[in-house]
């Protein structure tokens, strides 16, 4: 039967400063002095640690102090664990100032037109200590990500002024809907469109499941002014509905940002009288230093305040 191994002492990391600082000055004196401290107490703490490790770590006489060969075997590995012990402490700081960790970011198709990509690369070049994943999303499955923790934070699309229950939001850009139209279609040779030019024409649209208040504002447009929207198709993502326009499956309302999507055969056109508006808002349920850190990132700061001071209220200024 093997006999248990016997327990090792634990050896406080200023034990270890005191050695190497001893170690470096070869002068207790001169050790005390780096150290904010009496020369007795470090002489007592140097005894202190030589008698836990069970071996002499200096070779004293009353005009030098000299490393024995064990105190000179062991000095690159207590320097190296102090300097661990400090880069520990760096990381914990860069942590809680979120300049460092892991932050991971949803997001819908429409934002990764135009304004992710440009983020994304500042904020890496700003702050390369965050790993930043990013999770291509549809609004439905965003809420599920989040609800599961398996994302920090999501962009999603929604209709002006709407708010996800349960969710903080931070609305970064808004944006007109326009009607993206086959090239072949009559209405595209027309650069002023009106409603009533198109409240007859077939619709490629999302499910109602992927972006609710967007379709429900959709919609209601057609109910207010007493039509009935005819659904030719729906899809999930902004690239399909627009690949569908341009096979001339019928016509789509989208954000105005689709328009960076140049799909041939498809024009797009804005629609005068009461369409509604969209808005892109970062949404998330607990904070993170990592995601304060990149909602202050000024980039993001700059869209937000720029979306903030065009919802301003007039009598505030």
């Amino acid at each position: 039967m093997s006999k248990p191994s016997p327990q090792l002492p634990w050896i406080e990391l200023r034990l270890w400063r005191q050695f190497v600082t001893v170690a470096e000055e070869l002068h207790f004196g001169r050790a005390a002095l780096r150290l904010h401290m009496t020369q007795p107490p470090l002489t007592q703490a140097i005894a202190q640690l030589e008698r836990s490790l069970g071996l002499p770590l200096f070779a004293r006489t009353k005009r030098s102090v000299q490393l024995t060969p064990q105190g000179l075997a062991l000095l690159p590995q207590a320097q190296e664990l102090l300097q661990r012990a400090q880069g520990l402490v760096l990381q914990a700081r860069a942590l809680a100032m979120g300049e460092s960790g892991r932050l991971r970011l949803a997001f819908v198709s429409t934002v990764g037109f135009s304004l992710l990509p440009q983020w994304v690369m500042a904020f890496r070049r700003e702050f390369p200590g965050v790993q930043l994943d990013l999770v291509e999303a549809t609004g439905d499955v965003q809420l599920q990500l989040l609800k599961s923790e398996e994302v920090d934070a999501g962009f999603v699309l929604h209709a002006s002024g709407f708010a996800t229950e349960g969710l903080q939001r931070l609305t970064v850009a808004q944006e007109p809907l326009v009607l993206a139209l086959p090239e072949s279609h009559p209405l595209a040779k027309r650069k002023n469109l009106r409603l009533q030019d198109v409240w007859v024409q077939p619709l490629v649209t999302f499910p109602r499941r992927i972006v609710p208040s967007l379709f429900d504002a959709i919609f209601g447009m057609y109910h207010d002014a007493g039509k009935l929207p005819v659904v030719a198709q729906e899809a999930i993502q902004m690239q399909t509905i627009v690949n569908l326009v341009s096979a001339g499956l019928g016509v789509a309302w989208v954000p105005a940002s689709v328009q960076q999507f140049q799909r041939p055969g498809v024009v797009y056109r804005q629609v005068q009288g009461a369409v509604p508006g969209c808005e892109t808002s970062l949404v998330w349920q607990r904070s993170s230093p990592a995601l304060e850190r990149f909602m202050a990132f000024h980039d993001i700061a700059h869209a937000a305040n720029g979306h903030n001071a065009a919802h301003a209220d007039p009598s505030q200024h």
